[in-house]
């Protein structure tokens, strides 16, 4: 774990739970793609970068994900280093409190106030601003989160974030993270079609074709909404929903899946019932989901 992989000319990763990326803007002056999930990955990525002399100019965060900015706020203070995000994600990285309190759907409990949910704030500048490195295009991968995005390194090395899980990962937890689901399908098509040498997902295997990934990913999907739309066929509730699903695949219940799972429930959800596959009623002051 945190083994330095060279995947390009220019463009390295380090190898953790949400991998990191490096792009080698010069002799020594290096950006980060993401930092890992708390102040301990930060300084196991700032050992990484001392060990080779090289200089950390910025942070590049593809998302707001805890696991993805947990470094963030030890490596500014260390560094003086730039953190670079865009759109809603701004927000959430210096106001990291929005992530449990967006996925809970309130105030969060303090069981929900951990380091896996809720980063430390930093201080980030938007991917416009004129330090950026203009070098680096940004590519939107939205649908995992709001507005995820991407990065192409000029040694045409593409991160590509949490848009896709690795087969072990899906086999494993079935239910991936999703915030709109009809985007994220939307993404997993394009990424199909984006040419690059390597690729580089966070939650997966570097490889340098990525079609067969993002199929299994799509085909994941509709395989939930089938199983969503099965457990709807008579009037049933969402935590009723929710529960079934759990047991269905086999998975475990507590606070964070809770929110986790069910957040992506609520989605998909969404999804169903604005592709006119789902209506609700309301009965004894309940809402109740059903097919149409």
């Amino acid at each position: 774990m945190y083994e330095l992989n060279q995947v390009g000319e220019k463009s390295y990763y380090i190898n953790c739970p949400a991998k990191i990326g490096i792009y080698l803007a010069g002799n020594t002056d290096v950006y980060l793609i993401d930092s890992g999930n708390d102040k301990e990955a930060g300084k196991k990525v700032r050992k990484i970068l001392d060990e080779k002399g090289w200089n950390l100019l910025g942070i590049l965060n593809t998302h707001s994900n805890a696991d993805h900015i947990g470094g963030n706020q030890y490596l500014q203070q260390q560094t003086g280093c730039k953190v670079f995000s865009g759109g809603m994600e701004k927000a959430f990285i210096e106001f990291p409190v929005l992530e449990p309190s967006f996925l809970y759907g309130g105030y969060p409990c303090k069981d929900l106030r951990h380091k896996f949910l809720l980063a430390k704030s930093s201080i980030a500048k938007d991917f416009s601003d004129e330090t950026f490195p203009k070098e680096v295009e940004v590519i939107p991968l939205k649908g995992h989160f709001f507005d995820m995005v991407g990065f192409r390194t000029p040694d045409d090395t593409v991160f590509l974030a949490d848009c896709l899980s690795s087969r072990d990962t899906l086999d494993k937890y079935q239910i991936g993270f999703v915030y709109d689901v009809a985007q994220y399908l939307e993404t997993l098509e394009m990424v199909k079609s984006i040419k690059g040498k390597m690729f580089v997902p966070a939650h997966a295997p570097a490889t340098d074709n990525i079609t067969e990934l993002a199929d299994y990913n799509r085909n994941k999907v509709h395989e939930i909404a089938e199983k969503i739309l099965s457990v709807c066929r008579e009037p049933i509730c969402f935590e009723q929903i929710l529960q079934k699903l759990f047991f269905d695949y086999g998975l475990t219940m507590n606070f964070e899946q809770y929110v986790l799972v069910g957040s992506t429930i609520r989605s998909y959800l969404s999804w169903l019932k604005d592709s006119d596959k789902l209506d609700v009623s309301f009965e004894d002051n309940m809402l109740l989901w059903n097919v149409v």
